[in-house]
């Protein structure tokens, strides 16, 4: 069997609402974010994925990422890695999109990275030791995480830049598969929310 990578984003807070950019702050999940988790969880345990037995559960440990384990039902089989952790986004840490261009007109966080915090090298690299985790054993493997360092896994699965990721939006509570197909990486499935609106 090919190792696949199962992502799941964390569920709503008040920042990612806001559109602020939520990286070491550890922002709690709103109710809204916690009623996405159990639906995550109920999709999960149901067919096809029948709670995936045998998958290994990794999270990032900020709060509001390893609640929405918790609340899926994986917190149990999970292990907190600091390589999941969000983009340290340093001096932008709580600012939306508006508001850093207003102060630094024309960047972005694919191309520029952040002052104080992470470049795009320093995310990518951490992104590619997670791809070699998932691929090192014939077993799936699931995380628990945030919008950009997803994006950016998800990149590198794929074998592109790490910029590829501006490219694949993220919705809070999402479930995406990193795969295989004709035996090279591919997207089974990206931003699938089709559990918060049955």
């Amino acid at each position: 069997m090919a190792p696949r990578i199962l992502l799941a984003r964390h569920g709503q807070t008040a920042w990612s609402r806001l559109g602020k950019h939520t990286g070491r702050t550890d922002v709690p999940l709103l109710e809204e974010g916690r009623r996405g988790a159990k639906l995550l969880g109920e999709r999960l345990a149901g067919e096809p994925w029948n709670a995936l037995p045998g998958v290994e559960v990794r999270t990032s440990p900020l709060s509001r990422a390893s609640e929405s384990c918790d609340l899926a039902g994986f917190g149990g089989r999970a292990e907190p890695w600091d390589l999941l952790m969000e983009w340290d986004y340093g001096d932008y840490e709580g600012m939306t999109p508006a508001e850093i261009q207003a102060v630094r007109p024309g960047w972005l966080i694919w191309r520029d990275g952040v002052p104080g915090g992470e470049s795009v090298a320093d995310i990518a690299a951490r992104a590619d030791e997670v791809v070699a985790w998932a691929r090192s054993a014939e077993r799936d493997v699931l995380v628990f995480a945030h919008g950009h360092i997803l994006r950016t896994l998800a990149a590198r699965w794929l074998g592109f830049e790490a910029s590829f990721g501006a490219r694949i939006r993220l919705e809070p509570t999402s479930l995406s598969v990193l795969g295989w197909a004709y035996g090279a990486p591919a997207l089974e499935r990206w931003n699938d929310t089709g559990h918060l609106e049955a």
